[in-house]
C-alpha cells in the first residue's frame, strides 16, 4: 500500500525522476520491478554509478 501511494506521487511528479518512470525522457535502464526502477547517470562522476528510485 504505501508502495502504491509513492509511485503515484512520483508519477504525478513534474521532476526528471518522474519524467524517467513515465518514459517521457529516455534513460538507460538496468532494472526496473514493482517496486523500483535503477538507470545509469547521464553525467557520473564515478564509474559504475547508478540511481535508484
Amino acid at each position: 500500500m504505501v508502495y502504491q501511494i509513492i509511485k503515484l506521487h512520483m508519477t504525478n511528479q513534474d521532476t526528471i525522476f518522474g519524467k524517467i518512470i513515465r518514459r517521457e525522457i529516455s534513460a538507460n535502464i538496468l532494472y526496473e520491478d514493482d517496486l523500483a526502477l535503477a538507470f545509469r547517470d547521464v553525467n557520473p562522476q564515478a564509474a559504475g554509478l547508478y540511481i535508484f528510485l
